[in-house]
């Protein structure tokens, strides 16, 4: 199966790079399954019904989290009811949603999806290892293809996320950091690993936000509103051949797309 990964989708420009440019991927590469990490797809923070709709009517299959997911308040309303939309999977119990699922690809095959957030440099959520161990756990009982969105912010922490599921898992894929690394690779047990699949939205810019925000945040350390930058759209992900018996990766491929003007 061909599943695409894109990066963490920034404010409308994101939204418009996903519209635009994700019909041309899935023609381009056959895709049987789209996976987007939104949490940042509202406004550059949080997640929206109206936008979550907006993606999924774009062809996005999956929405995938991470520390903003409860920036937008009608998350809470909404989590518990889509499970497109997954959180965080070591949310402690009692949260609300999910951290992983099984869908189904063309009535027959499925996937399982497991949303994860480091601890080190963010706030100290249970464990994910253990977290992911046993919803790794839960999924294989159903399928033997899990992709893992390993939202972190120390590239040691998802190096290591990536040998602790080689074997059992199918790929693990970075996101959060917005810059899509070049260390993508097929472990030997079979996992597709890339320490950050990037962002999709404005490039002119600081991670998404206008340049003369952050700058001002950086040389005054005066609290500035970040206002979600609007030039040079691209879209960054990663597309994934998986096997459809073994669940293993056998190549992973980094995207990059620019919108034209």
């Amino acid at each position: 199966m061909k599943i695409l990964f894109i990066g963490d989708i920034v404010g409308s420009p994101g939204r418009l790079a996903v519209k635009e440019l994700l019909p041309g991927l899935k023609k381009e590469h056959g895709l049987d399954f789209v996976i987007a990490n939104a949490e940042n797809a509202s406004g550059g923070s949080g997640i929206t019904l109206r936008v979550a709709e907006e993606l999924f009517a774009s062809g996005v299959s999956v929405l995938t989290s991470g520390d903003h997911i409860w920036k937008k308040r009608e998350i809470f309303e909404i989590i518990n009811q889509e499970e497109r939309i997954l959180r965080p999977v070591n949310f402690p119990a009692g949260a609300p949603g999910r951290g992983e699922a099984v869908y189904c690809i063309d009535g027959a095959r499925k996937i399982g999806v497991i949303n994860v957030q480091g601890r080190v440099f963010m706030e100290a959520l249970e464990c994910p290892f253990k977290a992911v161990q046993k919803a790794i756990e839960d999924l294989s009982r159903e399928t033997k293809a899990i992709i893992i969105d390993i939202h972190a912010e120390a590239t040691s922490e998802k190096v290591a996320m990536g040998w602790y599921v080689d074997g059992l898992a199918s790929a693990v894929l970075g996101t959060h950091t917005h810059i899509q690394t070049a260390d993508e690779k097929i472990l030997p047990g079979g996992c597709a690993y890339i320490t950050d699949v990037g962002m999709s939205g404005p490039y002119d810019s600081v991670i998404g936000r206008r340049k003369e925000d952050v700058l001002e945040r950086f040389l005054t350390n005066i609290p500035v509103r970040f206002e979600v930058a609007d030039s040079d759209i691209q879209l960054h992900g990663v597309v994934l051949d998986i096997d459809d018996t073994s669940g293993k990766a056998t190549s992973i491929l980094r995207v990059q797309q620019r919108l034209s003007a």
